[in-house]
Protein backbone atom coordinates (compact mmCIF):
# COMPACT_ATOMS: atom_id res chain seq x y z
CA UNK A 1 0.00 0.00 0.00
CA UNK A 2 1.52 3.47 -1.07
CA UNK A 3 1.80 6.00 1.27
CA UNK A 4 3.12 9.82 1.27
CA UNK A 5 4.66 11.32 4.37
CA UNK A 6 4.16 14.82 5.03
CA UNK A 7 6.56 16.66 7.87
CA UNK A 8 5.84 19.67 9.26
CA UNK A 9 8.56 21.48 7.94
CA UNK A 10 7.84 19.80 4.35
CA UNK A 11 4.35 21.70 4.36
CA UNK A 12 3.89 25.01 2.02
CA UNK A 13 4.96 28.35 4.34
CA UNK A 14 1.71 29.84 3.29
CA UNK A 15 -0.44 27.20 5.01
CA UNK A 16 1.42 27.33 7.85
CA UNK A 17 -0.13 30.06 9.76
CA UNK A 18 -3.09 28.18 11.23
CA UNK A 19 -6.45 27.27 10.21
CA UNK A 20 -7.81 29.49 7.77
CA UNK A 21 -11.21 31.15 9.29
CA UNK A 22 -13.04 28.60 7.28
CA UNK A 23 -11.31 25.83 8.58
CA UNK A 24 -11.68 27.28 12.52
CA UNK A 25 -15.30 27.28 11.96
CA UNK A 26 -15.58 23.81 10.66
CA UNK A 27 -13.80 22.08 13.71
CA UNK A 28 -17.14 21.92 15.83
CA UNK A 29 -17.98 19.71 13.45
CA UNK A 30 -16.87 15.59 13.20
CA UNK A 31 -19.68 12.95 12.81
CA UNK A 32 -16.60 11.47 10.60
CA UNK A 33 -14.29 13.87 10.87
CA UNK A 34 -14.19 17.81 10.54
CA UNK A 35 -16.17 19.36 7.44
CA UNK A 36 -14.17 21.64 4.88
CA UNK A 37 -14.84 22.25 1.36
CA UNK A 38 -12.15 19.53 -0.06
CA UNK A 39 -12.94 16.17 -0.57
CA UNK A 40 -10.52 13.49 -1.11
CA UNK A 41 -10.06 12.82 -5.03
CA UNK A 42 -11.68 9.48 -5.09
CA UNK A 43 -9.24 6.82 -5.79
CA UNK A 44 -9.42 3.41 -7.89
CA UNK A 45 -10.89 1.09 -5.77
CA UNK A 46 -7.95 -1.58 -3.99
CA UNK A 47 -7.72 -4.60 -5.97
CA UNK A 48 -8.05 -6.83 -2.70
CA UNK A 49 -9.01 -6.03 1.07
CA UNK A 50 -6.25 -4.97 3.39
CA UNK A 51 -7.93 -6.93 6.14
CA UNK A 52 -6.60 -10.33 7.33
CA UNK A 53 -9.88 -11.76 7.91
CA UNK A 54 -10.00 -11.78 11.98
CA UNK A 55 -13.86 -11.60 12.85
CA UNK A 56 -13.58 -11.54 16.65
CA UNK A 57 -11.91 -10.55 19.63
CA UNK A 58 -13.06 -13.34 21.49
CA UNK A 59 -14.10 -12.40 25.01
CA UNK A 60 -14.71 -9.30 25.42
CA UNK A 61 -13.87 -7.75 29.51
CA UNK A 62 -15.33 -4.76 31.76
CA UNK A 63 -14.58 -2.63 34.10
CA UNK A 64 -15.94 0.29 36.62
CA UNK A 65 -15.04 3.28 34.75
CA UNK A 66 -16.22 6.59 36.69
CA UNK A 67 -19.53 6.69 35.35
CA UNK A 68 -19.59 4.00 33.05
CA UNK A 69 -19.42 -0.35 33.29
CA UNK A 70 -17.18 -0.13 30.22
CA UNK A 71 -16.79 -3.25 27.94
CA UNK A 72 -13.75 -3.37 25.76
CA UNK A 73 -11.56 -6.07 24.13
CA UNK A 74 -7.78 -6.46 25.10
CA UNK A 75 -5.58 -8.51 23.12
CA UNK A 76 -1.81 -8.90 23.28
CA UNK A 77 0.62 -9.58 27.02
CA UNK A 78 -0.94 -8.31 29.99
CA UNK A 79 2.84 -6.87 30.24
CA UNK A 80 3.13 -4.96 27.16
CA UNK A 81 3.33 -1.78 26.51
CA UNK A 82 -0.22 -0.31 26.49
CA UNK A 83 -2.10 1.07 23.47
CA UNK A 84 -5.99 2.06 23.49
CA UNK A 85 -7.99 2.30 20.24
CA UNK A 86 -11.16 4.75 20.22
CA UNK A 87 -13.73 3.68 17.44
CA UNK A 88 -16.00 6.19 15.89
CA UNK A 89 -19.88 6.70 14.74
CA UNK A 90 -21.63 4.98 13.71
CA UNK A 91 -18.83 2.14 13.88
CA UNK A 92 -17.27 -0.18 16.91
CA UNK A 93 -14.49 -1.68 18.40
CA UNK A 94 -14.59 -3.98 14.92
CA UNK A 95 -12.96 -1.49 13.14
CA UNK A 96 -9.62 -2.71 15.03
CA UNK A 97 -10.45 -6.45 14.68
CA UNK A 98 -7.27 -6.91 12.14
CA UNK A 99 -5.07 -3.50 14.05
CA UNK A 100 -5.03 -5.75 17.45
CA UNK A 101 -3.49 -8.97 16.09
CA UNK A 102 -0.39 -6.99 14.50
CA UNK A 103 0.41 -5.13 17.29
CA UNK A 104 0.08 -7.82 19.76
CA UNK A 105 2.52 -10.11 17.58
CA UNK A 106 4.68 -7.09 18.40
CA UNK A 107 4.17 -7.30 21.74
CA UNK A 108 1.72 -4.64 23.02
CA UNK A 109 -1.43 -5.01 25.07
CA UNK A 110 -4.13 -3.65 23.19
CA UNK A 111 -7.66 -2.13 24.60
CA UNK A 112 -10.18 -1.38 22.24
CA UNK A 113 -13.02 0.36 24.63
CA UNK A 114 -16.86 0.43 23.35
CA UNK A 115 -17.70 4.22 23.67
CA UNK A 116 -20.94 5.56 26.16
CA UNK A 117 -23.66 4.15 24.21
CA UNK A 118 -22.65 1.52 21.99
CA UNK A 119 -21.97 -2.07 22.33
CA UNK A 120 -22.04 -3.64 26.12
CA UNK A 121 -20.86 -0.36 27.89
CA UNK A 122 -23.71 0.99 29.77
CA UNK A 123 -23.93 3.88 32.79
CA UNK A 124 -23.99 2.97 36.49
CA UNK A 125 -27.25 4.72 37.17
CA UNK A 126 -30.46 5.74 35.46
CA UNK A 127 -30.27 9.21 36.48
CA UNK A 128 -27.16 9.88 34.67
CA UNK A 129 -27.47 12.43 31.65
CA UNK A 130 -27.06 10.82 28.82
CA UNK A 131 -24.16 13.43 27.33
CA UNK A 132 -22.20 12.79 24.01
CA UNK A 133 -20.33 16.51 24.31
CA UNK A 134 -16.85 15.84 23.48
CA UNK A 135 -14.88 16.29 27.20
CA UNK A 136 -17.70 13.90 28.50
CA UNK A 137 -16.53 11.50 25.89
CA UNK A 138 -12.54 12.44 26.34
CA UNK A 139 -13.01 11.82 30.13
CA UNK A 140 -14.34 9.04 30.02
CA UNK A 141 -10.99 7.92 28.50
CA UNK A 142 -8.96 9.08 31.30
CA UNK A 143 -11.81 7.05 33.92
CA UNK A 144 -10.82 4.29 31.62
CA UNK A 145 -7.12 4.36 32.12
CA UNK A 146 -7.79 4.93 35.98
CA UNK A 147 -9.84 2.44 36.44
CA UNK A 148 -6.79 -0.18 34.54
CA UNK A 149 -4.80 1.79 36.78
CA UNK A 150 -2.89 2.65 33.10
CA UNK A 151 -0.46 5.20 33.63
CA UNK A 152 0.26 6.27 29.46
CA UNK A 153 -0.39 4.98 26.49
CA UNK A 154 -0.20 5.21 22.78
CA UNK A 155 -3.39 6.11 21.89
CA UNK A 156 -4.86 5.96 18.20
CA UNK A 157 -8.48 6.68 16.96
CA UNK A 158 -10.58 7.98 13.83
CA UNK A 159 -13.89 9.83 13.75
CA UNK A 160 -14.84 10.80 17.04
CA UNK A 161 -12.36 8.14 18.61
CA UNK A 162 -9.63 10.47 17.24
CA UNK A 163 -11.57 13.99 18.51
CA UNK A 164 -11.38 11.76 21.82
CA UNK A 165 -7.69 10.99 21.47
CA UNK A 166 -7.12 14.85 20.24
CA UNK A 167 -8.52 16.08 23.37
CA UNK A 168 -6.70 13.54 25.60
CA UNK A 169 -3.29 14.46 24.31
CA UNK A 170 -4.15 18.00 24.23
CA UNK A 171 -5.48 18.47 28.14
CA UNK A 172 -4.08 15.66 29.67
CA UNK A 173 -0.42 15.09 27.34
CA UNK A 174 1.20 13.16 30.57
CA UNK A 175 -1.03 10.53 29.74
CA UNK A 176 0.07 9.98 26.27
CA UNK A 177 3.09 8.59 25.20
CA UNK A 178 2.20 9.04 21.10
CA UNK A 179 -0.96 9.53 19.27
CA UNK A 180 -2.36 8.36 15.76
CA UNK A 181 -5.26 10.29 14.77
CA UNK A 182 -7.03 9.74 11.42
CA UNK A 183 -7.80 13.32 10.30
CA UNK A 184 -5.81 15.05 12.44
CA UNK A 185 -6.91 17.42 14.71
CA UNK A 186 -10.44 17.45 15.61
CA UNK A 187 -11.04 19.66 18.49
CA UNK A 188 -13.30 22.16 18.13
CA UNK A 189 -16.21 24.41 20.54
CA UNK A 190 -19.74 25.72 20.44
CA UNK A 191 -18.78 29.08 19.76
CA UNK A 192 -16.86 27.65 16.50
CA UNK A 193 -20.20 26.21 15.59
CA UNK A 194 -21.95 29.23 15.28
CA UNK A 195 -20.07 30.02 12.13
CA UNK A 196 -21.97 29.10 8.71
CA UNK A 197 -20.58 27.52 6.02
CA UNK A 198 -20.65 27.69 1.93
CA UNK A 199 -23.59 25.60 0.95
CA UNK A 200 -21.51 22.99 -0.18
CA UNK A 201 -20.13 22.14 2.84
CA UNK A 202 -23.31 22.54 5.20
CA UNK A 203 -24.31 19.82 2.64
CA UNK A 204 -22.02 17.38 3.84
CA UNK A 205 -23.68 17.64 7.13
CA UNK A 206 -27.61 16.72 6.20
CA UNK A 207 -27.48 14.16 8.96
CA UNK A 208 -26.77 16.86 11.65
CA UNK A 209 -29.35 19.28 10.89
CA UNK A 210 -32.26 16.51 10.75
CA UNK A 211 -30.35 15.09 13.88
CA UNK A 212 -31.65 19.04 15.21
CA UNK A 213 -35.29 17.55 14.75
CA UNK A 214 -37.50 15.49 16.45
CA UNK A 215 -38.39 13.44 13.17
CA UNK A 216 -34.08 13.47 13.08
CA UNK A 217 -34.28 11.53 16.27
CA UNK A 218 -37.63 9.46 15.40
CA UNK A 219 -35.69 8.38 12.29
CA UNK A 220 -32.26 7.18 13.39
CA UNK A 221 -34.32 5.60 16.21
CA UNK A 222 -36.54 3.75 13.55
CA UNK A 223 -34.12 2.96 11.16
CA UNK A 224 -30.65 3.19 13.31
CA UNK A 225 -28.89 0.06 10.74
CA UNK A 226 -30.24 1.76 7.73
CA UNK A 227 -28.58 5.38 8.73
CA UNK A 228 -25.30 3.51 9.89
CA UNK A 229 -25.41 1.36 6.41
CA UNK A 230 -25.57 4.84 4.57
CA UNK A 231 -23.07 6.63 6.57
CA UNK A 232 -20.36 3.56 5.97
CA UNK A 233 -21.09 3.79 1.73
CA UNK A 234 -20.73 7.51 2.09
CA UNK A 235 -17.56 7.46 3.86
CA UNK A 236 -16.01 5.06 2.25
CA UNK A 237 -16.88 4.57 -1.47
CA UNK A 238 -14.39 2.25 -2.68
CA UNK A 239 -14.79 -0.01 0.49
CA UNK A 240 -16.67 -3.27 -0.25
CA UNK A 241 -17.74 -4.43 2.94
CA UNK A 242 -19.96 -7.38 2.71
CA UNK A 243 -22.89 -7.81 5.38
CA UNK A 244 -21.14 -9.35 8.22
CA UNK A 245 -18.80 -6.81 8.44
CA UNK A 246 -21.47 -4.52 8.92
CA UNK A 247 -23.95 -6.40 10.82
CA UNK A 248 -21.34 -7.45 13.24
CA UNK A 249 -20.75 -3.75 14.26
CA UNK A 250 -24.04 -2.18 13.62
CA UNK A 251 -25.17 -4.83 16.34
CA UNK A 252 -23.31 -2.26 18.76
CA UNK A 253 -25.42 0.57 18.23
CA UNK A 254 -28.70 -1.44 19.73
CA UNK A 255 -27.23 -0.21 22.90
CA UNK A 256 -29.96 1.63 24.90
CA UNK A 257 -28.40 4.58 25.23
CA UNK A 258 -26.66 4.83 21.80
CA UNK A 259 -29.44 7.14 20.23
CA UNK A 260 -29.68 9.70 23.16
CA UNK A 261 -25.59 9.86 22.79
CA UNK A 262 -25.60 10.66 18.99
CA UNK A 263 -28.05 13.32 19.15
CA UNK A 264 -27.06 14.79 22.19
CA UNK A 265 -23.75 15.07 20.91
CA UNK A 266 -24.83 16.57 17.33
CA UNK A 267 -27.17 19.17 18.82
CA UNK A 268 -24.46 20.17 21.42
CA UNK A 269 -22.04 20.98 18.27
CA UNK A 270 -25.47 23.33 16.71
CA UNK A 271 -25.27 25.16 20.39
CA UNK A 272 -28.64 23.45 20.68
CA UNK A 273 -28.36 22.00 23.88
CA UNK A 274 -26.12 23.09 26.74
CA UNK A 275 -22.88 20.69 28.17
CA UNK A 276 -22.75 19.52 32.07
CA UNK A 277 -21.19 22.00 34.08
CA UNK A 278 -19.04 19.72 35.35
CA UNK A 279 -17.49 20.00 31.80
CA UNK A 280 -17.09 23.61 31.45
CA UNK A 281 -13.95 24.26 32.09
CA UNK A 282 -12.27 21.44 30.26
CA UNK A 283 -14.24 22.66 27.18
CA UNK A 284 -13.59 26.25 28.02
CA UNK A 285 -9.59 24.92 27.59
CA UNK A 286 -10.61 23.30 24.42
CA UNK A 287 -12.11 26.29 22.32
CA UNK A 288 -8.90 28.09 22.80
CA UNK A 289 -7.34 25.23 20.10
CA UNK A 290 -4.94 24.03 22.34
CA UNK A 291 -1.77 22.73 20.73
CA UNK A 292 -1.19 18.54 20.78
CA UNK A 293 2.74 18.71 22.15
CA UNK A 294 3.08 14.80 22.18
CA UNK A 295 4.44 12.84 19.58
CA UNK A 296 2.02 12.22 16.38
CA UNK A 297 0.94 10.71 13.44
CA UNK A 298 -1.77 11.80 11.59
CA UNK A 299 -3.64 10.05 8.71
CA UNK A 300 -5.73 10.22 5.62
CA UNK A 301 -7.46 7.80 3.37
CA UNK A 302 -7.28 9.09 -0.60
CA UNK A 303 -10.37 7.72 -0.96
CA UNK A 304 -12.38 9.62 2.04
CA UNK A 305 -15.52 10.40 1.14
CA UNK A 306 -16.46 12.22 4.93
CA UNK A 307 -15.95 15.85 4.82
CA UNK A 308 -12.11 16.08 6.36
CA UNK A 309 -9.55 18.87 6.94
CA UNK A 310 -6.44 19.61 4.86
CA UNK A 311 -3.46 18.59 6.45
CA UNK A 312 -1.65 21.51 5.79
CA UNK A 313 -4.35 23.62 7.72
CA UNK A 314 -3.85 21.77 11.00
CA UNK A 315 -0.01 20.80 11.07
CA UNK A 316 0.85 23.79 13.23
CA UNK A 317 -1.30 22.35 15.64
CA UNK A 318 0.81 19.24 16.30
CA UNK A 319 4.34 20.94 18.58
CA UNK A 320 6.05 17.75 18.88
CA UNK A 321 7.26 15.13 16.57
CA UNK A 322 4.97 15.00 13.67
CA UNK A 323 4.19 13.24 10.69
CA UNK A 324 1.36 13.00 8.42
CA UNK A 325 0.61 10.11 6.03
CA UNK A 326 -1.65 10.01 3.08
CA UNK A 327 -2.69 6.12 2.56
CA UNK A 328 -3.57 5.36 -1.09
CA UNK A 329 -5.05 2.36 -2.44
CA UNK A 330 -9.24 3.77 -2.38
CA UNK A 331 -8.66 3.82 1.57
CA UNK A 332 -11.66 5.45 3.31
CA UNK A 333 -12.65 7.13 5.99
CA UNK A 334 -12.89 3.82 8.90
CA UNK A 335 -9.08 3.67 7.82
CA UNK A 336 -7.94 1.10 10.49
CA UNK A 337 -10.70 -1.55 9.18
CA UNK A 338 -9.85 -0.48 5.78
CA UNK A 339 -5.99 -0.96 5.94
CA UNK A 340 -4.85 -2.45 9.35
CA UNK A 341 -1.55 -2.93 8.26
CA UNK A 342 -0.93 1.04 7.96
CA UNK A 343 -2.96 1.93 10.42
CA UNK A 344 -0.56 -0.45 12.83
CA UNK A 345 2.69 0.53 11.78
CA UNK A 346 1.35 3.91 11.95
CA UNK A 347 0.55 2.90 16.09
CA UNK A 348 4.59 1.41 16.37
CA UNK A 349 6.16 4.11 14.59
CA UNK A 350 4.35 6.97 16.35
CA UNK A 351 5.58 5.04 19.39
CA UNK A 352 8.92 5.19 18.23
CA UNK A 353 8.86 8.86 17.14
Amino acid sequence: MNKTLLHPQSTPRRRLFGPSLLAVALLQFGAFGVANVHAATPAEPAATTAAVGHTSFGALKTVKAGLLNVEYAEVGPADGPVVILLHGWPYDIHSYVDVAPLLAEKGYRVLIPYARGYGGTQFLSSKTLRNGQPAALASDVIDFMDALKIKTAVIGGYDWGARSADIVAALWPERVKALVAVSGYLIGSQEAGKNPLPPKAELQWWYQYYFATERGRAGYEKYRHDFAKLIWQIASPKWNFDDATFDRSAAALDNPDHVAISIFNYRWRLNLIKGEPKYDALEQKLAKFPPITVPTITMEGDANGAPHPMPEDYAKRFTGKYEFRLINGGIGHNLPQEDPQAFAKAIIDADHL
